[in-house]
C-alpha cells in the first residue's frame, strides 16, 4: 500500500469563488484542497460552501475525474499488481441484492481474482458483509498479506472497507450529509469510484439500481450515473462497464441477511430464482467481455459454473478460508432465521401489479435487521419473503408476503409498511426487463 504526498496549500476562498463562478478547477487545485480538508488544514466551512458550490454548479467530467483519483490517493492504495485478471463488482445498492454472494464466487470459479472491499448496510439497503457475517466464525478481517494470499489461491477473497482506504471520501461524505449536498451527480460518482480505484482492481463492474428501491430512482439519473462512473475509470485507465437494473421489486424472494444467504447458496446450486440467476450471469459476462471474450461463448461458461458445482465450490472454500463454518454452506437450512412468522394476505383477489422494494427494506429494518446508524447492531435472521410477485394471480386471503421476526419486534410497523406497498389490480401488469441499459465506454453526458 502506499501514501500520497502532502501537498502545498493554495487560497481557498479563491477556490470556492472559482467554482462558485462556474469555472472548473485544475487537478492541482483540486489535490491541494482536498487533501487540505482531510488533513484537517481546510475547516468545514469553507469545504461546506465549496460543496454547495459544485452541487449548484456542477463539474466537467475531467473535474470529476481528477477529484475521484485525488480521493483514491488520499490514503492507502492496495496493490493487486501480483494477481491476474483481478475484477471488481460495485452495486448501487437494493433490496433482496445479494449478488455479491452469487457472483464472485462465479467470476473466481471462471478464472478471475475477486480481491474485494465490501461494505455494511444502511437504511434499507442490505450490505455484503452483514449477510456473510450470517455464516457464524465467518469473519471479514483479514490481514493483508493473508487477504492477497487467499485471491491468488482461491480467487476470492473479501474483507471490511478499511478506514485507510480513500479517507478524503470519508470525511467529505459526512460533511455532504449535513450539507443537502448528498445527491450531487459528481460527488455521488467520485464517492463510488474513489474507493473503486483505490482498490486496485484493473476492471470494474457496475451494477446500478434504478427504481424505488434504489438511491437513483429513474433511469434517466441512473444512465447518467453510470456514464460519469464508466468515464472516470476509463480516464483512470480501469476497464468500467456498467448494467443498468430495475430495482422496483425487490431481487429474489428475500430480503434480510441469513435469508439472503439462504437464496443466494440455492442459486449457487443451480436452484434459484430467475432475476437473481440472470443478473448474475449477465455481470459475469461482462467481466469476461471486459477480459476479451466472445459475449456468447462468455454466457455459456457462466452458466456452466452453477450447473457443474465449480462457483459453489469456491464459495465453499472463500468462507472455510475466513473462519466460516462450512457445515453452514452445505445446509443453508442451519443458518440462524427468526423463529415466528406473521403473513400479509391479499385483499383482494386478482394480479400482484406492485410489491415496492423499498417498503420491503424499510420493512426489513423495522424488524431489527438493518440499521438507521452506523455501528448499531443487527438481527441477521429477520426478514421478508416474497410468496408472489408482480404478475402472479392471487386470491382474497391468500398470502402474499411472509416475516420472519423475533417475538413480535417491529412486527406492526413492518406489516404496515409491506401492506402499503402490496397493490392488486384486476389485470396483470406488463413485464419488466430486469436489464435496462449496458453502458461500456465513455458517454457525452452533462454534470
Amino acid at each position: 500500500m502506499t501514501h500520497s504526498a502532502p501537498q502545498p496549500a493554495l487560497s481557498v476562498p479563491d477556490l470556492i469563488a472559482k467554482k462558485r463562478d462556474g469555472a472548473a478547477h485544475t487537478h492541482a487545485e483540486l489535490e491541494a484542497l482536498v487533501l487540505g480538508f482531510t488533513r484537517g488544514e481546510v475547516p468545514d466551512y469553507q469545504m461546506s460552501a465549496w460543496l454547495m458550490a459544485v452541487y449548484l454548479r456542477g463539474m466537467t467530467p475531467q473535474e470529476t475525474a481528477d477529484l475521484t483519483r485525488v480521493m483514491a490517493a488520499s490514503g492507502e492504495q492496495l496493490d493487486l499488481g501480483g494477481l491476474k485478471d483481478t475484477v471488481d463488482k460495485h452495486s448501487t445498492g437494493g433490496v433482496g441484492d445479494k449478488t455479491s454472494l452469487v457472483l464472485t464466487p462465479m467470476l473466481a470459479a471462471l478464472g478471475l481474482t475477486v480481491a474485494k472491499m465490501s461494505g455494511r448496510g444502511l437504511a434499507h439497503t442490505g450490505g455484503t458483509i452483514d449477510k456473510l457475517e450470517s455464516i457464524p466464525g465467518w469473519t471479514p478481517e483479514l490481514p493483508e498479506d493473508r487477504f492477497l494470499a487467499q485471491a491468488r489461491d482461491i480467487g476470492l477473497a473479501l474483507v471490511g472497507q478499511s478506514k485507510d482506504l480513500a479517507p478524503a471520501d470519508g470525511k467529505l461524505y459526512a460533511l455532504r450529509d449535513v450539507t443537502a449536498t448528498v445527491p450531487c451527480l459528481p460527488l455521488i460518482a467520485s464517492s463510488i469510484m474513489s474507493k473503486k480505484l483505490a482498490s486496485g482492481a484493473r476492471t470494474i463492474v457496475l451494477d446500478v439500481k434504478v427504481g424505488a428501491g434504489a438511491f437513483m430512482t429513474t433511469p434517466e439519473a441512473g444512465r447518467e450515473l453510470a456514464q460519469a462512473m464508466v468515464d472516470i475509470g476509463t480516464r483512470a485507465g480501469r476497464t468500467v462497464r456498467a448494467v443498468l437494473t430495475e430495482m422496483d421489486t425487490p431481487l429474489g424472494f428475500m430480503a434480510g441477511n441469513s435469508l439472503e444467504v439462504q437464496e443466494a447458496l440455492a442459486t449457487l446450486r443451480g436452484e434459484g430464482p430467475d432475476d437473481l440467476t440472470e443478473l448474475c450471469v449477465a455481470l459475469a459476462v461482462e467481466a469476461l467481455v471486459a477480459h476479451g471474450e466472445d459475449a456468447v461463448a462468455a454466457e455459456q461458461r457462466a452458466r456452466q459454473t452453477l450447473r457443474d458445482g465449480s462457483a459453489l465450490a469456491r464459495f465453499r472454500a472463500f468462507v472455510q478460508a475466513q473462519g466460516g463454518d462450512p457445515a453452514f454452506v452445505d445446509d443453508p437450512a442451519r443458518l440462524d432465521v427468526a423463529p415466528d412468522r406473521a403473513e400479509v394476505l391479499a385483499a383482494q383477489s386478482g394480479f400482484v401489479t406492485r410489491v415496492d422494494a423499498l417498503s420491503v427494506g424499510r420493512a426489513v429494518l423495522a424488524l431489527g435487521g438493518g440499521r438507521e446508524r452506523k455501528g448499531e447492531a443487527i438481527d441477521h435472521g429477520v426478514g421478508v419473503e416474497l410468496l408472489k410477485k408482480p404478475g402472479e394471480a392471487v386470491r382474497a386471503g391468500e398470502a402474499v408476503l411472509r416475516l420472519y421476526h423475533r417475538g413480535g419486534r417491529g412486527l406492526e410497523r413492518a406489516q404496515e409498511l409491506l401492506r402499503a406497498g402490496l397493490e392488486i389490480g384486476a389485470q396483470a401488469p406488463a413485464a419488466e426487463p430486469l436489464i435496462l441499459d449496458r453502458i461500456d465506454k465513455k458517454s457525452d453526458y452533462s454534470i
